[in-house]
């Protein structure tokens, strides 16, 4: 008979629409233990047998009250996930809480993501462990500072835990069911990058963690090949974040009252010259369009500092190549280089030989360099006739 705790966080949970989802591969000396300590807080468990060779099968098969999934070829750990999020949401729950088999973890903090998503739903939980704690591997204190580390540059967001696998996933709002693309550990990374992309919000809440000594410890984890898809999926994250997803984070903060603000601080009410947020425009779009990249920044704050202009204008206006403008300015680029050399742009998507690339590179490299100094003084021109049209009081 259950005793009266544990009917208090199963009804708890059944109210929130909580389901637990343990995943297992080969666990069989722990996973009796994880079900029955889960079981003092969920009546509603799906485990899933990612194709277990042990004797996990026979001991699911005399467990009673849990909602199996099992397969016979192991597919790892995303695939496990997916799956039970698909049978979590066909049978209608808002949540589910992850938790490993390993014996790792402790049901006992269940509670610790209940009370925090009864104050805020449909956030996204993340376990987070204490990596001083005696035994853990040195390899998973450095994975996971290093997985910190790339999911702070993909999404802005400090988090103490990133790797942790026992989590708080709000269904409904991941459509968890419907799209992600990797299968292994790799899978866990990928759902808290895109669920911080589509706003959901992503936090840490202390749980405890066991490792046991090292002659007793089973993992799955495989350094080389797991840690390669890792590093391969941080590069593309890398790449749209920068491109997509920082920018368009800027752009979403933008308001007209945000802007108004920085123009009137900026532009109307600073002290310097229509000359000098000329000069400061004028070297921002110069600096945007060389061919310089990674070092446009840096380049344009040096600069600024050195000939005394107004550097955040100065940052503002080397802007000028983020997306959307990118493709207008590498084509605009290499269009002027092709005319001023003379030559018919040949620029082929199916020529990659060394003459083709090096003629397209060659005209890219010459035009950017006349397009940029033809594009300051371009909008260099229009900013000084708007200043001084908005202005008046100015004196040069």
């Amino acid at each position: 008979m259950k005793n009266i705790k544990d009917s208090y966080w199963i009804d708890r949970l059944k109210e929130l629409g909580v389901v637990v989802i343990i995943p297992t591969y080969n666990n069989d000396q722990t996973l009796s233990a994880v079900i029955s300590d889960v079981k003092s807080y969920s009546s509603s468990i799906i485990i899933v047998n990612d194709g277990s060779t042990d004797s996990t099968s026979e001991i699911l098969a005399k467990t009673s009250d849990i909602h199996l999934i099992t397969y016979s070829a192991n597919r790892g750990k995303g695939v496990a996930l997916k799956l039970g999020f698909i049978r979590a949401k066909e049978m209608g729950f808002r949540y589910a809480i992850t938790i490993d088999s390993d014996g790792q973890h402790f049901a006992s903090d269940i509670p610790h993501f209940i009370d925090y998503i009864e104050q805020h739903p449909d956030s996204l939980i993340v376990g987070s462990r204490n990596i001083a704690e005696e035994n853990m591997p040195g390899k998973n204190t450095f994975a996971n500072r290093f997985s910190n580390f790339w999911y702070y540059v993909e999404t802005g967001v400090k988090l103490a835990d990133t790797q942790s696998g026992f989590r708080l996933y709000p269904l409904e709002k991941l459509s968890l069911d419907k799209w992600w693309y990797t299968a292994k550990y790799e899978y866990e990374l990928e759902i808290i990058v895109f669920a911080n992309w589509k706003g959901i919000a992503v936090v840490n809440v202390p749980i405890n963690v066991y490792y046991p000594p090292k002659g007793e410890r089973i993992s799955h984890f495989r350094p080389l090949a797991d840690f390669t898809r890792i590093s391969i999926l941080n590069t593309f994250l890398v790449i749209i974040a920068l491109l997509l997803i920082h920018p368009r984070n800027f752009f979403r903060k933008l308001s007209w009252t945000n802007i108004k603000a920085f123009f009137d601080k900026h532009l109307l009410k600073t002290k310097d010259s229509n000359i000098t947020i000329t000069k400061s425009i004028m070297l921002g779009v110069l600096l945007g369009i060389l061919p310089i990249w990674g070092y446009q920044m840096i380049v344009a704050v040096l600069l600024a500092q050195f000939l005394k202009l107004n550097k955040v204008i100065t940052l503002i206006a080397a802007n000028i190549s983020i997306p959307p403008l990118t493709p207008l300015v590498l084509y605009g680029s290499y269009l002027t280089g092709a005319l001023a050399l003379d030559q018919s742009p040949s620029l082929k998507l199916n020529d990659f030989s060394f003459d083709a690339i090096k003629t397209v590179l060659g005209q890219y490299l010459v035009g950017s360099l006349l397009f940029s100094v033809f594009c300051s003084l371009l909008i260099g021109a229009i900013s000084f006739v708007i200043l001084r049209l908005t202005r008046k009081n100015i004196v040069e």
